[in-house]
């Protein structure tokens, strides 16, 4: 058959390569999912706290969401980490360092093909995983910043 090597005509999907992508992805969700109720509870305590002093320095709202932006992004950040530990743990990769580059490129839906053939699977359940870590990260944006925005817009300016 052409365009089709004879490892691709013998892979067969495993029933623990599904459970091991089900149980990454499953932490990755309950990973991210902390993370963005943190970072929300986080936010709020500190727009509570600095709402005088953004009434004068409205800016200051502006570096609060980088700040909350900055934290997703560790959180994705730990999300790779936790697929490049595992690549590590079963050989597919040889050594953290090149697991997680290969799995930070699957996780922005870059690349695939990185992983041996016993684990190409996990390539697009990683993807997918960071496809909707990508999507609440922006839900969790656009919660957000409507009140540090609108805020200053609203609010007349007192000089």
């Amino acid at each position: 058959m052409p365009g089709f090597s004879a490892q691709d005509l013998a892979y067969v999907i495993r029933l623990d390569e599904i459970a091991w992508g089900g149980l990454l992805l499953a932490l990755t969700i309950a990973v991210h999912g902390t993370g963005m109720f943190n970072i929300m509870r986080m936010t709020v305590m500190l727009a509570d706290r600095t709402a005088q002093v953004r009434l004068r320095f409205p800016a200051l709202g502006m570096g609060i969401l980088i700040v909350a932006v900055w934290i997703i992004v560790v959180v994705h950040l730990a999300e790779v980490a936790i697929w490049a530990a595992f690549f590590v743990w079963k050989d597919a990769q040889p050594n953290i360092f090149s697991a997680f580059y290969a799995a930070l490129l699957n996780y922005t839906a870059l690349q695939a093909g990185y992983l041996p053939i016993r684990w190409r699977l996990l390539e697009g359940m990683l993807g997918i995983a960071g496809l909707l870590s990508f999507a609440w990260s922006t839900g969790t944006l656009l919660a957000l910043a409507p009140k540090f925005i609108q805020e200053p817009v609203q609010q007349p300016s007192k000089k």
